[in-house]
């Protein structure tokens, strides 16, 4: 999987997860659209999934985002291991029909090594239904077998305030490449050094909102809107 380009700053690229809907934030998308350079890849989230019918906002979007060379991950929810495979499979289809999505992005994924065979499944479904790119959002470092699953790992999602206190990596992330991992930081304030700290922790990916409350994601990363 080759990567971004990425920025002189030393930062990691971004994958972002703008869960808006196009028609409703415009001006956000287009910030977006500008900062394509900077960007590891964006999660499409029509309705915690694909939806129910295809969205021509989210299919025009998907578009131009491919257009820019943006890699585009479909949603997933997977529950922790509770939802049905054939319901897993059937929104990973979806977004590749209605969407073009070129990678998925499954969210709320175990961690743990019981249900290491059950996302082996899927990992192997995604990969069938066209994901080039595939992300496993467990939010917490999981058991070291999921790095043989996808291509990048989100072992953090939570508040900057649990984040800048977090404990450091286990060492069997040593093993692998920074790129491999991302982290997912909202209530981010302004300043506050989420990027450098993402490095610091071996997260070659990141993502920092100042977005807070039960919607932190339709909120646009610190610095993307002043991008050119």
């Amino acid at each position: 999987m080759s990567g971004p380009t990425v920025p002189a700053t030393g930062a990691g690229p971004l994958l972002v997860p703008l869960y808006e809907h196009p028609a409703r934030r415009p001006e956000a998308w287009e910030a977006v659209l500008r900062a394509a350079p900077r960007l590891h890849s964006v999660v499409l989230n029509p309705d915690s999934g694909p939806a129910a019918a295809p969205d021509e906002g989210f299919a025009a979007l998907a578009a131009r985002l491919r257009e820019a060379g943006v890699p585009v991950l479909g949603y997933v929810d997977t529950d922790y291991g509770r939802r049905p495979h054939r319901a897993v499979v059937r929104d990973l289809l979806d977004h590749r029909e209605w969407y073009g999505t070129d990678g998925a992005f499954l969210d709320q994924a175990a961690a743990g090594p019981d249900l290491l065979a059950h996302y082996g499944r899927l990992s192997v479904a995604a990969r069938a239904a066209g994901a080039g790119t595939l992300v496993l959002n467990h939010g917490m470092h999981p058991h070291p077998g999921y790095a043989e699953l996808a291509d990048v790992l989100v072992t953090f999602e939570g508040p900057w305030e649990t984040y800048r206190r977090a404990e450091p990596p286990p060492p069997w992330t040593a093993g692998h490449p920074p790129e491999r991992f991302c982290h997912l930081v909202y209530a981010v304030p302004p300043g506050a050094p989420a990027a450098a700290l993402a490095a610091e922790r071996g997260a070659g990916v990141h993502c920092a909102v100042p977005g807070t409350g039960a919607h932190p994601w339709g909120s646009l990363p610190h610095g993307l809107e002043t991008t050119g």
